[in-house]
């Protein structure tokens, strides 16, 4: 294998100073990380003076390696695996699931963007209800603003003669985590993996479900300058996303925000072109205060069509 220093010209980051850390621990090349105890070399790095920069050099060589070791697939296993394993899950909001023709489907990166206060939150917890409480399946919820609520999902949940004891059932199978920074977001999600991957009975309540509310909280700190630092993170994080959906058949949902676009105070999703290709389906969440009007609107989508919409008005907060 390559040594280190080759992956230099098209990633600074992997410069003399993380060779030198990397060397002091028996890597030399490309082999040598794969075969490292990753979760060590990270403690050691959370220790040094630079530790930032290292970590964001390992982040950088696992995003390098998932894409050239990526498993090469015909059409037709693609096909079989979408069919097999890759179901959709209802959102909770029967508008939405018909314009997605079933709802978030397993295995891939759903973004929903939308201005403050335009319902993003609160169709995360729906459909975090409607997955633990019709799909039966186990929800990881990541909370990047205190913005998660167990009583404002409790009131999705179908009311009946048993509602406390179906609440507390489907209350079990949602687990919350609070994460303020994108480094902890990393360590978070690599534990999850562990976790999916050393998983016995996969049939038993697995994970269905991933929200991150919100996922540009945690990205827009760290793109300000000119450097690549942040645009390098931003990326491993979507792969790593892209990979958790389509190696355990998860749907994973994610929020954004909107930034002004310039003229006609037009509106467009936040976090730039970079991240634009990172999500399989992009969409559009808007609100009219004045009507009560709540509108969903396809803007990326692998299989239909974009400009689709979905409008829903009752005497409820929208979505």
């Amino acid at each position: 294998m390559a040594p280190l220093k080759h992956l230099e010209m098209e990633n600074p980051i992997i410069d003399a100073s993380f060779r030198d850390f990397c060397s002091s621990h028996g890597i030399l090349t490309v082999e040598d990380f794969l075969i490292h105890d990753l979760y060590e070399l990270a403690a050691f790095a959370e220790r040094q003076v630079d530790a930032d920069r290292l970590k964001e050099g390992i982040t950088v060589m696992l995003s390098l390696l998932e894409v050239k070791c990526r498993p090469l697939l015909n059409g037709m296993e693609l096909l079989e695996d979408l069919q097999r394993n890759k179901h959709t899950l209802s959102s909770g909001d029967n508008g939405t699931d018909s314009l997605l023709q079933g709802g978030l489907r397993e295995g891939q990166v759903t973004e929903l963007v939308g201005p403050s206060s335009s319902g993003k939150t609160q169709f995360c917890m729906q459909a975090a209800a409607s997955v633990a409480e019709k799909q039966e399946g186990s929800v990881f919820y990541i909370d990047t603003g205190n913005s998660f609520s167990a009583r404002r999902i409790a009131q999705f949940i179908c009311g009946s003669s048993a509602a406390a004891a179906l609440q507390k059932r489907v209350l079990s199978r949602i687990s919350c985590h609070t994460v303020y920074d994108i480094y902890t977001m990393f360590d978070t999600l690599q534990g999850l993996e562990v976790a999916l991957r050393s998983q016995m009975n996969v049939n038993e309540c697995r994970l269905r479900l991933l929200i991150v509310d919100s996922i540009s909280s945690l990205i827009t700190p760290i793109l300000g300058g000119s450097g690549s630092q942040g645009r390098a993170l931003m990326v491993a994080l979507g792969y790593l996303l892209k990979k958790l959906a389509h190696e355990h058949n998860i749907a994973v949902l994610v929020t954004n925000h909107t930034v002004g676009a310039g003229e006609n105070g037009k509106t467009k999703p936040a976090l730039g072109e970079t991240w634009k290709s990172i999500p399989h389906v992009r969409l559009m969440l808007s609100r009219d205060n004045r009507n009560n009007i709540c509108t969903i609107s396809i803007l990326k989508h692998t299989s239909m069509l974009s400009g689709q919409t979905v409008t829903r008005k009752d005497n409820q907060q929208c979505l």
